[in-house]
């Protein structure tokens, strides 16, 4: 397979459904484990359900297989062993309609030599969309964003805010199913974070898009997600599963509640346990 662009999609539409008109998952990883071919064992086998819908992040000490899994549910390396199936089919299915996914990784990579609207539009020229140049998937994509106004700048003369904004549109502009980010703002200052935090929120909500997400933040896995995974390593491993059953879309305010300081709390105990040398895996 080809390796995917960063914010280059795989696939619209409704999400499919089964014959009984509920939506299947988005993604189900069935004992799938990896094997490096150096011998290292990256992940013990992993079951893991990822609903339609959710936001899903995964969060653990460094090393424990966070962005190996997320690689392993884009198809960009294979598990050494067990299965993934996406909407409960097989990765050739993937790109037909409804079917459809987009990688955000850690760096926007933008094409310095091409404005915004050239940058977002990628994905389309990509697959010969023969209007991709007057699409206006392009400008709505830009918009959900907040670039209207800088569609005609070129990365240089956007902050790193900016630039990652422009990767997410990009991501967005093909309309996915499945959204899956890689630590996007993770070399971006407290304030522009937390903004662009807001924003995720918000666009996940409306776009009611699958979004498995990944960050060493535990203040950010709280604020976002609907549903937590705290890794371990040697291999790495689902240490633990928190829900945040709490309301969507959030806000501020949840950040001054004192819900979200209690999740925080519980979550850094459990982050501290999955980095002990003896940790064994734990399930709740």
């Amino acid at each position: 397979m080809r390796a995917l662009l960063p914010g280059e999609s795989l696939g619209k539409s409704p999400s499919p459904t089964t014959t009984g008109g509920e939506r299947p998952p988005a993604v189900e990883i069935l004992s799938a484990e990896k094997v490096f071919a150096n011998g290292a064992r990256g992940l013990a086998p992993i079951d893991l359900t990822i609903a339609d819908g959710e936001f899903l992040t995964l969060i653990g000490p460094s090393g424990c297989g966070k962005s190996t899994l997320l690689k392993l549910i884009a198809n960009l390396i294979e598990p050494s062993d067990g299965r993934l199936l996406w909407w409960r089919g097989d990765f050739g299915e993937v790109g037909q309609d409804g079917r459809r996914f987009a990688f955000v990784f850690q760096e926007p990579t933008l094409m310095p030599w091409a404005r915004v609207d050239a940058n977002v539009r990628l994905p389309l020229e990509l697959a010969n969309v023969a209007d991709a140049k007057t699409s206006p998937e392009v400008a709505d994509a830009i918009a959900r964003v907040g670039l209207s106004e800088f569609t005609r700048h070129y990365p240089r003369q956007l902050s790193g805010g900016m630039k990652m904004r422009v990767s997410i549109a990009r991501a967005l502009v093909t309309n996915p199913n499945l959204l899956l980010m890689d630590e996007p703002f993770g070399a971006l200052d407290e304030f522009t974070r937390n903004k662009l935090d807001a924003d995720l929120v918000r666009l996940w909500w409306e776009r009611k898009l699958t979004t498995v997400f990944v960050t060493h933040s535990i203040y950010e896995a709280v604020f976002l997600s609907t549903r937590i995974i705290v890794m371990a390593s040697n291999p790495g491993r689902i240490f633990r599963t928190m829900t945040i059953d709490q309301p969507q879309p959030r806000d501020e305010a949840f950040r001054d509640s004192p819900q979200f300081a209690a999740y925080c709390r519980e979550l850094s105990t459990w982050l501290a346990e999955a980095s002990l040398p003896t940790t064994t895996a734990g399930a709740s």
